[in-house]
């Protein structure tokens, strides 16, 4: 990723929040890219309901890994809109701003235990656009650690669709941990399923999977399909 900012390939990347991309973020930062004060960033999703300056509204998360620290231009970091009176309006804004940058060089994207991807959680349809949708339970109760109650998670996002993310010309994955194992071996050995929303991936042209043995703990090659 860094080469890409560097020789100018990745003038607009799409940007995940949570865990899994954090080493990712610091790593850009020591030394930090010149040229990428050039680069246009777009975030996955966003959380309905919290209020302005939460620490888990992901603006604000990505303002603290990205922004403050790499001193970027706050205006060049989209964000959905998570108290926006009008979300669908909201969606529809956030798509043709994607569209008019030329939409998404490389995309980096975590996984969740279910195997959604944004927050497109099992049942998505892979040709959904960014929309309001509700969270599954086993996403809320996975985000929980990070809020001081199961009841303080909202219920409810923003979030770019498949059939968005499927549309960045490259795809970077990242899971680490035993927590993941098994959605990533569901989706990158189990049938394109879509109850395993990132299991479409696998008919995208360009995705690198970055993840550590305990993520790959459940992959086998005698499971391979393609």
């Amino acid at each position: 990723m860094r080469a890409g900012i560097e020789s100018g390939a990745v003038r607009v990347l799409g940007v995940a929040t949570g865990s899994s991309p954090l080493p990712l973020y610091r790593a850009i930062r020591a030394p930090r890219p010149q040229s990428i004060d050039d680069v246009e960033f777009f975030a996955l999703d966003e959380y309905v309901g919290l209020p302005p300056g939460h620490p888990e509204n992901y603006r604000v998360f990505l303002e603290r890994e990205l922004v403050h620290p790499l001193g970027l231009d706050p205006a060049r970091l989209h964000v959905l809109d998570g108290g926006a009176a009008d979300p669908d309006a909201e969606c529809r804004g956030f798509e043709a701003a994607l569209g008019a940058a030329g939409g998404v060089d490389l995309q980096i994207l975590g996984i969740g235990s279910n195997g959604h991807i944004g927050f497109n959680e099992p049942g998505s349809s892979p040709t959904s656009r960014t929309r309001l949708t509700a969270l599954a339970e086993r996403t809320r109760a996975d985000n929980a650690r990070f809020f001081d109650t199961l009841g303080s998670v909202p219920t409810h996002c923003l979030t770019q669709g498949l059939g968005t993310i499927l549309e960045a010309r490259r795809i970077l994955l990242l899971a680490s941990g035993p927590g993941k194992a098994e959605a990533v071996a569901r989706a990158v050995q189990g049938p394109v399923d879509p109850a395993v929303p990132a299991s479409y991936l696998r008919d995208h042209p360009d995705v690198t999977l970055l993840i550590d043995r305990d993520a790959a703990a459940m992959l086998t090659t005698e499971g391979a399909h393609r």
